[in-house]
């Protein structure tokens, strides 16, 4: 089960920098997110191929254009929070208000309701768990936050399955929909979406995509951007990590999609059986 997503965000959103961290400083840069939107819709409707597509609220507002085209095609519109902020860094109600915020500018946009969520930079762990109940009170059925390995942003090793399971957490429960893993000489790799995908060569990706029961795809707009100006006050590392492999990720995605077949996220979910799959207790 190949699932394929896009995270609806400007160029601009990198995590963790203060240059680029709120509402103010993007305000500072210019939009690029429209011609690069055209690219990926001009592939999916190429390919007639479906996607979920995980939105900011932010963007919603400032370009509710966009979302209106994504769920005019025919693609689910998902929420990626409103303002881009690292989910264990905010308190409870800045997560609830975030959310709600998110959610009413997307619905309004489309008309239907929002049931799937993925926390920027995947930034759910162990100490902000809280998160998935706050999610089940907001009408959200399907998440695809959990990252199950170490990372900068988050990550919820402990989580142990990187595969569809069901979250348990106080009696109540969510769909669990994580990033996949790949074992190689017992460590785990990443390849299916973001920086991975653009460092690692085509050729490794498909190997890997083939041995995998279950992969779930994570790309931005800016993945595929490779004019997009330099931020300068990144670090080497950041500067490496935002943009090396931007030249070539937009062809590798066009051999991907014609190599493999996707579905998007509710395909997915009407496919599984979910009364067999693991119950991870919180």
């Amino acid at each position: 089960m190949n699932i394929l997503t896009f995270d609806i965000e400007e160029w601009f959103h990198i995590l963790d920098n203060n240059s680029t961290k709120t509402e103010k400083e993007w305000s500072n840069y210019e939009s690029r997110l429209h011609a690069n939107m055209e690219k990926i819709f001009e592939l999916l409707e190429r390919k007639n191929q479906k996607a979920t597509f995980f939105c900011l609220g932010w963007v919603g507002r400032r370009y509710p254009e966009i979302i209106k085209r994504i769920s005019d095609s025919g693609y689910e519109v998902a929420t990626h929070s409103d303002l881009h902020q690292l989910a264990y860094e905010q308190s409870k109600k800045v997560f609830k208000d975030d959310l709600e915020k998110s959610i009413k500018s997307l619905e309004d946009i489309t008309g239907e309701k929002i049931i799937s969520y993925r926390a920027p930079g995947f930034s759910i762990k162990e100490e902000n768990k809280w998160v998935f109940e706050e999610l089940i009170k907001h009408g959200i059925e399907i998440d695809c936050s959990v990252f199950p390995a170490k990372r900068s942003h988050g990550g919820f090793s402990s989580y142990g399955h990187a595969e569809p399971s069901i979250i348990d957490i106080n009696g109540i429960q969510l769909k669990e929909f994580p990033i996949n893993l790949f074992k190689i000489a017992k460590k785990n790799i990443i390849f299916s979406g973001g920086g991975y995908f653009r460092l690692l060569p085509y050729w490794k990706i498909r190997y890997m995509m083939k041995r995998s029961k279950y992969v779930m795809t994570y790309f931005h707009p800016r993945d595929f951007d490779k004019d997009q100006p330099i931020i300068k006050d990144l670090s080497m590392f950041r500067k490496f990590k935002s943009y090396y492999g931007l030249s070539s990720a937009f062809q590798k995605l066009e051999r991907l999609t014609t190599d493999f077949e996707f579905l998007d996220l509710q395909e997915a979910s009407q496919k599984i059986n979910w009364d067999m799959k693991e119950i991870i207790k919180l």
